[in-house]
């Protein structure tokens, strides 16, 4: 049983609920009262007239103000139109545009205007009358020579203007004295032409100039790149683009430095592990924080149609405002608002064609396995093999007759023994391939309906995403959906309503194997040899078919995933003051829910004809496990921003946080199913039955504020600070203090700064210091824990309910603490051509939640875990963007390279390792390194082994330890004659050194695009530059029958292996269980076999097409691209010299559900590699 004092008690959440209602009431209605004293020209309106006639226009004032207007009809020229265009502009400034362009005055009373005649002075010329202006005309067009809809054209010093239709036109009726006509669009940079009597415009727009004026999100609120301080990163909605993708986790990978995503697999609900600047901690883990607006959630279940951004806080000072959640770095996704202006309508959708980036390539030819599989054993054992594994008999007799049936054709693969009656295979059976179809394909459909009024807003989405099965049998077939409504509602000038409501449904059928528990693809090297067909002559398995894909065939094991998540948030935004006070506040409830069942039968195959046996499970059970997960967020913040003597410049946050999260689990097992197919407990009807619950429930409460201060745009600085409480602490240490500092010195705007904009345009130094706590540590660690079970022994006739012992408490538990101190640099050149950012950093995570001091054996408990270790991570990280344009055929060529590169290294500082064993953390270990042999070749000949080092008996090849030619040789590095493992430690590593290292260096991606005419073209490469891997001894994928005898062989072995003739071969004497065993001599990590994972890939390679705007408007389209794109089809490693099985990005185990391995063994699902076609078109 777990108990738990929560944050807060029944009673105070109850109470703290009214406070929280009985102060925003307070607000609103103070609000209220401010409104009421909002004056006519406080009144904002976002109106747009494009040539409108007079009482439109009137009218459409009327219902945007809460005016009534009064004049009489004489007073007006019905003939005359109106155009202007105005985005949250006070009322006056409206009224007098429409009075200036109709000729009259204007008088307010109470809520009343009386429009009269102006009256005309002789001999005055007014320069507004209608006759005093004349007609431009003109097309904006983007930098790929497209119409452009939307721009806002605007007679500079007036509120004269327009907006360009969808063709990119525009018409505007000007003032003769209009000097300048200005350009905007957002995402463009603003233009302005000359009017020099012109009447026709041609109009090119640019793209904003990278880096300085881009707008990031940071916590809490948006800054501009130009005036940020602390190490933020920030990508757009383009890198999802034309790719298609389960989740979001699968295109992020690389593009931005220093943000490591591990991808434990190509499963499409393999969720990844987000890391910010290398390994953080070694106690609670140091995955990043990721908040969906503003909420914490699962980035692979989110639409990536809907995002808009991700920003990447990685120093303390930008993640500082998150507290305990956010040590490590925060992660935030920001998905689309609705579009301004008249609704559009966003169709999207692709096809895809997928296969594994890597099928291992094994031999599958039955004649040159059983050879080998019989060298290999003899040469361990000393003589014949009797069986392969537990699936067939082996003898010589039966090599022999395969030799016999060397080179003959039409043999049948089965035979039955003369003597035994059993089954004989002859069979050269590949089993990935009847485990993987030749491709498999994925499909997904978008639509996103948006628009807005001056005082709505709506953005609806919806997808559906469906991927077919890798497996040939009981295939695993994926499908998600996806719907988002977003929208506000302006009630008042000075206040907004927000809704954000989502809901994802996942459904994932996993097919599994019942025979070992293990997955597929260990099975596959265990019973999976070549063989063995998948049936018998009468169609039933085999038994290597039955513990491998048989069992997929069988279609009757496996387990059906669902997924649920809701999620609404609720928020207001009001502006007081000019809009230099804001208040926001909002309120999240989200629900998860997960059911998982799973079926086992056993699964029937036959060694003799007639005669069934079963693998698996001796009954048919079902298991339901359902799990609900209840969440509940609320923020409520202030922001102050102004600026004084046009030279100060304050901004001010100030707010509170409050979250709580409820889990809770149901599991009911049962077996006796009454046939196979079932699929309800009620038909479950056998007497083992199995019912466990589940519990947890955490609160965190926090206050966090915000301090920007900049003079001139010259000198910023930022102080964040947060204080948090988490339930997860015990009383005296529940809450703490996290401050953070930084500052920035943008020099190119000091007055001495005089380097010409076209060589150095914007030049920045920030640095950061800041400190945070870790709250992620299990919900009841500091409090006393012991399990009830049934005893096994009978007293007055029942089994009475017993309690293990409880755990013991550690002493003083407390907040880890990441202390990052952090330098950089802004530089954009070349007339905002070249931009180039780049990061230093030092972070110390200290007070580790790890292994205590050993405790005599007479304590009779094992010793807690405590804050009792330190670890120091040092890093950089470097980003350069060069885009530029030229002419091509009289039409812009525009073209863009961004190029990253990150580095980051650990040590651990303190740990509880006072000896410096090498099998577990110690002080100056830098973390990933690996300890190993220098090889020193192979035995040459029984003279060269006699004269060495003795490897005995340390190691041994062969079962009685003779060591024979082609061995593996060490060097003796102590020396003193003998190699061995010393004491493992680092004063006494034996003949060991440090080979290696196995964290990743110089991860680097490299991001080239360009367009023309229409054509899109872009292609992504992301690689690590340095990265050691010493397979483990269970990696059959690259050791082969290295490591057990019946298992599989690559291809790649053959013809290089030892051998007299071939002395200079990669691989030494053929000798099983030498890579398995604990004293075999390739199961010790040494120089030889040491491999080089270092790569580079091709993660997207994309061409596009925009249709042309004449074709597409015959059906009222407005955009329209068509597009083809690869992922993942390219790769190169020094890894793949050695051995072309492995996925060099993937080799590391996967989840329980396919593989009980942990480590390097390539038991896994395939990455894979896609071609899509894809359509989008907009109404």
């Amino acid at each position: 049983m777990k108990k738990k004092q929560d944050l807060l008690s029944r009673n105070r959440g109850r109470w703290l609920l009214r406070f929280l209602k009985m102060k925003l009431t307070a607000i609103l209605t103070f609000l209220v009262f401010v409104s009421f004293g909002n004056g006519f020209s406080q009144v904002k309106m976002s109106v747009r007239f494009a040539n409108t006639d007079i009482r439109t226009a009137i009218a459409t004032m009327e219902e945007k103000s809460d005016y009534i207007f009064l004049y009489k009809d004489e007073i007006f020229d019905f003939s005359k139109r109106v155009t202007a265009d105005f985005r949250d502009a006070g009322f006056d400034e409206v009224l007098q545009s429409f009075c200036d362009q109709t000729n009259v005055n204007y008088e307010v009373r109470d809520r009343q205007i009386i429009l009269t005649e102006r009256p005309v002075i002789p001999g005055l010329e007014d320069s507004n009358v209608q006759q005093d202006r004349r007609q431009v005309t003109g097309t904006v067009r983007d930098s790929r020579g497209q119409p452009l809809p939307g721009v806002t054209v605007l007679v500079k010093g007036t509120t004269t203007g327009t907006v360009t239709n969808m063709d990119g036109t525009f018409q505007l009726m000007i003032p003769a004295n209009a000097e300048i006509i200005e350009f905007s669009f957002i995402g463009m940079r603003k233009q302005e032409m000359p009017v020099a009597g012109r009447s026709l415009f041609d109009v090119t727009m640019q793209e904003e100039t990278i880096g300085v004026d881009e707008v990031v999100v940071v916590g809490y609120g948006t800054q501009k790149k130009a005036n940020l301080t602390g190490a933020v990163d920030q990508v757009t909605s383009e890198v999802f683009e034309g790719r298609s993708m389960s989740n979001i986790n699968q295109g992020l990978k690389g593009v931005v430095p220093n943000l490591n995503i591990k991808l434990m697999d190509g499963k499409p609900t393999q969720a990844p592990q987000f890391n910010i600047r290398g390994t953080t901690s070694i106690g609670q883990g140091g995955n990043a924080l990721v908040l969906i607006d503003g909420v914490e959630g699962d980035p692979s279940l989110i639409n990536p149609n809907d995002i808009a951004s991700i920003s990447i806080l990685k120093d303390a000072a930008s993640a500082a405002i998150y507290g305990a959640r956010g040590t490590f770095g925060v992660i935030l996704i920001t998905t689309k608002d609705p579009t301004q202006g008249r609704t559009s309508v966003t169709y999207s959708t692709n096809y895809s064609v997928k296969n594994p980036v890597v099928v291992p390539d094994l031999v599958s030819d039955g004649y040159t396995w059983a050879n080998m599989f019989a060298e290999s054993f003899i040469n361990r054992e000393n003589s014949m093999p009797q069986n392969v594994n537990k699936t067939l008999k082996f003898s010589q007799a039966y090599l022999d007759m395969w030799e016999e049936r060397k080179g003959k054709t039409g043999l049948p693969e089965v035979e039955i023994n003369p003597t035994t009656g059993e089954y004989m295979y002859f069979a050269s059976t590949d089993w990935y391939k009847e485990l993987y179809k030749d491709y498999t394909s994925s499909n997904e459909h978008n639509i996103t309906i948006s628009g807005s009024t001056d005082k709505t807003s709506l953005l609806i989405t919806g997808r559906y995403y469906k991927q077919d099965g890798l497996f040939r049998y009981n295939t695993d077939d994926f499908n998600v959906m996806n719907i988002r409504s977003k929208g506000s509602i302006q009630l008042f000038p000075w206040l907004r309503i927000d809704n954000n409501t989502d809901y994802s449904d996942m459904f994932y059928h996993n097919p599994s194997n019942v025979g070992e528990g293990s997955g597929i693809w260990r099975n596959i090297a265990d019973e999976g040899h070549p063989l063995a067909p998948m049936f018998n002559p009468d169609g039933t398995l085999t038994m290597s078919a039955v513990y491998t894909v048989g069992d997929f065939w069988y279609g009757k094991n496996g387990y059906d995933t669902k997924r649920k998540i809701f999620r609404n948030t609720t928020g207001f935004n009001a502006d007081f003051f000019n809009k230099k006070i804001n208040l926001k506040g909002d309120l999240t409830l989200q629900n998860t829910n997960f059911n998982e069942k799973r079926r086992q039968v056993p699964v029937p195959y036959s060694n003799k004809p007639g005669v069934i046996a079963y693998v698996g499970t001796t009954t048919n059970d079902l298991r339901d496990i359902n799990a609900e997960t209840q969440y509940i967020a609320t923020n409520l913040y202030a922001n102050f921003e102004d600026t004084f003597n046009d030279a100060h410049y304050v901004k001010l946050l100030v707010g509170y946080n409050y979250e709580e999260s409820t889990y809770k689990r149901y599991m009911a097992q049962r077996n006796g199913l009454i046939f196979e197919d079932a699929y309800d407990m009620n038909l479950a009807l056998g007497q083992s039955i199995t019912v466990q619950g589940g519990h947890e429930k955490w609160a965190i409460l926090g206050g966090f504020s915000r301090l920007n201060y900049s003079y001139k745009d010259r000198y910023l600085f930022e102080i964040n600070a947060r204080y948090d409480g988490s339930s997860k602490f015990p009383e005296n240490e529940r809450y703490g203090f996290f401050p953070s500092y930084s500052v920035g010195w943008r020099v190119s705007n000091e007055s001495f700064w005089n380097v010409p904009d076209n060589l150095i345009s914007d030049l920045k130094l920030r640095a950061s210091y800041g400190s945070l706590g870790n709250g992620n540590i299990s919900s009841y660690v500091y409090q006393e824990q012991f399990s009830i079970s049934q005893s096994g022994n009978i007293l007055g006739g029942v089994r009475p309910q017993q309690t293990s012992r409880p755990s013991v408490l550690p002493a003083g538990l407390t907040w880890e603490t990441a202390t990052t101190l952090n330098a950089g640099i802004d530089l954009s050149m070349l007339d905002g051509r070249l931009y180039f950012v780049a990061d230093a950093y030092n972070r110390k995570t200290t007070d580790m939640f790890t292994i205590g001091m050993t405790l005599p054996a007479v304590f009779g408990a094992t010793a807690p875990k405590g804050n009792y270790a330190d670890l120091e991570t040092t890093g950089w990280e470097a980003a350069l963007t060069w885009r530029d344009k030229f002419n091509l055929k009289s039409k812009p060529f525009n073209y863009d390279v961004k190029l990253t590169l990150a580095d980051n290294k650990s040590v651990i500082t303190k740990y509880n390792n006072p000896d410096k064993l090498l099998s577990d953390y110690y002080e100056g270990m830098v973390v990933g390194e690996i300890w190993g042999f220098v090889t020193d070749g192979y035995f040459t000949s029984q003279e060269d082994i006699a004269n060495s080092a003795k490897q005995s008996p340390t190691f041994k090849t062969t079962a009685n330890g003779t060591w024979f030619p082609g061995d593996v040789k060490f060097k003796d590095l102590d020396p003193d004659g003998f190699i061995n493992y010393g004491t493992d430690r680092v004063d006494d590593p034996g003949d060991r050194k440090i080979i290696g290292n196995n964290s990743p260096r110089y991860m680097y991606g490299i991001n080239l695009g360009a367009d023309w005419n229409s054509f899109s073209f872009s292609v992504f490469f992301q690689g690590v530059g340095k990265q050691d891997w010493y397979p483990r001894y269970e990696s059959n994928l690259f050791w082969g029958q290295y490591t057990r005898p019946y298992g599989d062989i690559p291809k790649s072995q053959l013809g290089n292996i030892w051998s007299e003739d071939n002395p200079d071969a990669y691989w030494p004497r053929y000798v099983s269980r030498i890579a398995n065993n604990a004293d075999g001599p390739l199961r010790a990590a040494q120089t030889k076999y040491l491999q080089n994972v270092a790569y580079v890939r091709m993660k997207n390679v994309q061409l596009g097409y925009d249709l042309p705007r004449n074709l597409i408007s015959k059906i009222s389209a407005s955009n329209a691209r068509i597009y083809v794109s690869a992922e993942n089809i390219w790769t190169y490693s020094p890894l793949y010299k050695i051995s072309k099985n492995f996925d060099v990005e993937n080799a590391v185990a996967s989840d329980q559900l396919f593989t009980s391995s942990n480590a390097g063994d390539a038991y896994n699902y395939p990455m894979m590699k896609s071609v899509t076609l894809g359509l989008s078109i907009t109404f």
